[in-house]
């Protein structure tokens, strides 16, 4: 068995907005783009309108039917009354793994101060991470920067793979 930093990551992609369509996600092509350089897989990339029971759904579709190891959200972690992407990963998910979302601020308050202001969660669904990055394409992909090391030895901890 190879280490954790040669593991193919499957990702999935939920992408939550009231106003993009799939053709204008251009947070969510940027993630795509890093994680097939990183040289892994993107099983699933949807949009769903900011909705708690549709981001939810999605969650667990990319969870249980894609079977990814990581579902990135993209948007909907802010203070905005349509802001429920946290409300969403909360209703399907088991644990908390909150150092990854401190993770994420603390990198991005080194950038803006705005970072203070997100709502972002980081949950554990049966051998699945959920983690929800912000919308805009700067912020999603500064959050990915900050992750992106973690990810393939939280997916072998999960898998029993040990450390």
């Amino acid at each position: 068995m190879g280490s954790a930093t040669d593991r193919v990551v499957r990702i999935g992609i939920v992408t939550c907005s009231d106003t993009r369509a799939l053709t204008q996600d251009d947070a969510g092509y940027a993630l795509e783009e890093r994680v097939k350089a990183k040289g892994w897989e993107v099983a699933s990339h949807v949009i769903v309108k900011d909705d708690v029971d549709q981001i939810a759904r999605a969650i667990v579709a990319a969870a249980d039917e894609q079977g990814v190891d990581v579902v990135l959200t993209c948007g909907g972690s802010g203070l905005s009354p349509r802001d429920v992407t946290p409300e969403a990963t909360r209703k399907v998910c088991d644990r908390d793994v909150p150092g990854i979302a401190e993770g994420m601020r603390a990198h991005s308050m080194t950038i803006t101060p705005f970072a203070m202001l997100s709502r972002a969660v980081c949950m554990q669904r049966g051998t699945c991470i959920v983690v929800n990055l912000p919308g805009s394409t700067k912020a999603a992909t500064e959050n990915w920067e900050a992750i992106e090391g973690v990810l393939p030895h939280a997916v072998s901890m999960m898998a029993r793979e040990g450390h």
